[in-house]
């Protein structure tokens, strides 16, 4: 079972299946690309070292500036190539944008995105299912648990079997299995977006949508077999029939452009 406790002011004490991990924002702060000692006993290992983006594939528009890995012109995803995404893992990370941005962590094929947002400006804050910290496109977060807007958010996804855990600022605001009947709904908007929970096996990448965006402090570990995980399905954020109904005319948009695109093959074939 998993429990996360506030030992306010300093931070959270989070115990997961049979390990226990202490963070504060503070540590984070001062601290940014690198392991603590905890994390290198939990097996935690960096995947951005501060200075280059060694391991990371792009087309020249991405950039190191001060510890931060930042975009500098459109180009497409920052691709983690050293090694695939476990299919049971924790991945810990920071984050910023600026006014209007938008951007995703991607963590598993078909879709799998952990929404990066300015919730208050970019018409997708408007929906909670592709609001910051949300699984785009499935599963709203409990809450807004953003920091203000151009001030670093503190990322977390938890991942083992059918499990799916995000974490924004210290708060667990999505935690579900996708096999239980509850969830059908939820399953079936991915799966007509073009995503299928149960895929494996992708590698790691950062969205650009030619925003301003910031990333550190990426690390990842795979969750070991014997470290249980237990689902709380933490209720999303209720969808309003008005945000339902922009919802679904913008999913008949994808499937329409995707049935359009399947057309053009065809016939340059």
């Amino acid at each position: 079972m998993l429990h996360s406790v506030r030992l306010a002011p300093f931070g959270f004490l989070v115990v997961l299946g049979l390990g226990v991990c202490f963070t504060t924002q503070a540590t984070l702060a001062e601290s940014p690309n690198t392991l603590s000692e905890q994390e290198r006993e939990q097996g935690f290992r960096l995947l951005f070292d501060g200075r280059t983006l060694a391991g990371w594939q792009h087309k020249g528009n991405w950039k190191v500036d001060k510890g931060v890995i930042t975009r500098s012109g459109r180009g497409g995803s920052l691709v983690y190539t050293v090694k695939k995404v476990p299919d049971d893992f924790e991945l810990r990370f920071q984050w910023k944008v600026a006014a209007g941005s938008n951007s995703g962590v991607y963590y598993r094929p078909g879709q799998y995105e952990y929404q990066i947002l300015d919730n208050s400006k970019h018409v997708d804050g408007r929906n909670p299912r592709t609001s910051a910290a949300s699984l785009y496109f499935c599963m709203a977060p409990s809450h807004d648990a953003t920091a203000r807007v151009g001030s670093w958010n503190t990322g977390r996804i938890v991942a083992k079997g059918s499990v799916i855990q995000h974490w924004l600022n210290g708060k667990k605001v999505i935690d579900f299995d996708y096999t239980l009947p509850r969830w059908k709904e939820h399953v079936e908007l991915l799966k007509l977006r073009g995503g299928k929970l149960a895929s494996r096996g992708a590698r790691l990448n950062l969205q650009d949508h030619g925003d301003p965006v910031w990333y550190r402090s990426l690390r990842m570990r795979t969750i070991p077999g014997s470290e249980k995980l237990a689902s709380q399905n933490i209720r999303p954020q209720k969808i309003s029939a008005a945000v339902r109904a922009a919802e679904q005319k913008k999913l008949k948009g994808i499937i329409d452009r995707r049935k359009a695109a399947v057309r053009k093959k065809k016939s340059t074939q």
